[in-house]
């Protein structure tokens, strides 16, 4: 599939659930014009911790090269879990790949859209840096579940894909209160800034919906649900699911 632009975010590289080669096969199958990288793409969090850093990691970082060589425009918006980059923006990596802090994106509609991470907003969805970084600590203990619950699942013949931190974001109420607050945060802010709508990640929750007369997408991430934001090229925008399209392949 062809798109005029690919938005995706919170991929984790060198993160044990990473899930690179459910993004590989997505670049394989899908091609644009350009596309935006909106931050936590290198978790340079995990350098601190337990780098799990698998060969197919490396041939994603690969893969966006040899894109950026055949003319493909890459812009990596950085996050907190790559915020090592932030001290040397604006970079430009060769003439295609643009390393910057936010971006600004006009749709082919000629909406001007916000670019940004969203962890810019954590002080006032958050009171402080260490509650995030709890936060964080707590949502790889329902990935480390998850996978858990999921080899189970297997075993009695149940395929299908069920996120027990996905459960947790749409049904536990402080949850879906700081993630409705986080988008009324930046949608504002967007409105504020005279934008027409706002492109995030960051809560790892795939989204498309009009606050006010604010766009808010969010591209959700590639850990758990494997999704991407695109704008085809005839101006729609939409949220491509990719989990269910992957096929694993069976180990060795």
């Amino acid at each position: 599939m062809k798109y005029r632009t690919i938005f995706v975010s919170d991929i984790h590289l060198g993160t044990r659930f990473c899930k690179a080669e459910a993004f590989l096969d997505f670049l394989k199958q899908n091609e644009a014009e350009s596309i935006y990288f909106v931050g936590d793409i290198v978790d340079g969090w995990a350098i601190k911790r337990r780098v799990v850093w698998k060969q197919s990691h490396s041939d994603v970082i690969q893969k966006v090269l040899r894109l950026a060589r055949k003319g493909v425009d890459v812009f990596y918006i950085t996050g907190n879990h790559d915020e090592f980059l932030r001290p040397f923006v604006p970079m430009l990596l060769g003439d295609r790949i643009h390393v910057c802090n936010e971006a600004v994106y006009e749709g082919l509609n000629g909406r001007r859209y916000y670019v940004t991470h969203g962890d810019y907003f954590d002080s006032v969805t958050m009171t402080k840096r260490w509650v995030a970084k709890l936060g964080d600590i707590g949502y790889d203990l329902l990935l480390h579940l998850n996978h858990l619950l999921n080899g189970a699942r297997r075993r009695i013949g149940f395929n299908r894909y069920w996120s027990l931190s996905k459960y947790v974001k749409d049904n536990v109420k402080k949850s879906v209160t700081f993630i409705t607050d986080f988008e009324k945060v930046l949608a504002e802010h967007a409105h504020h800034k005279g934008f027409d709508g706002i492109v995030c990640g960051h809560i790892h929750k795939a989204e498309m919906r009009k606050i006010g007369d604010i766009d808010y997408f969010n591209c959700g991430d590639w850990v758990e649900s494997c999704t991407a934001l695109v704008e085809t090229m005839d101006g729609e925008w939409k949220i491509v699911e990719w989990q269910e399209r992957f096929v694993e392949p069976k180990a060795a």
